[in-house]
């Protein structure tokens, strides 16, 4: 896609310059306070993690692990002569 060509204007005096660097140096605060809310809105922390939220963390964290576990021992006797641990069934 080519860029898309913004129309300029002429800028005749040094007035013109610093008005228009005024108004781009403005544009580029806002940004930058747009910007910087939406990052700190992307990282927000949790807070007051109650006992009842860790212990559901937990085991939450406790299912997760089990169950990859088991699918990876599954992975591992059905398809072991990938990773060289016997000879494929015939």
């Amino acid at each position: 896609m080519l860029p898309v060509k913004k129309p300029t204007k002429d800028y005749r005096t040094l007035d013109d310059i610093r008005q228009r660097k005024d108004e781009l140096l403005e544009q580029l605060q806002e940004d930058n306070t747009k910007f910087t809310t939406l990052w700190d809105q992307v990282f927000v922390k949790k807070e007051g993690n109650s006992k009842g939220d860790y212990i559901a963390s937990l085991v939450s964290n406790g299912f997760v692990a089990v169950d990859t576990f088991l699918l990876i021992r599954k992975l591992i006797k059905g398809y072991g002569y990938l990773f060289g641990n016997k000879k494929r069934k015939k």
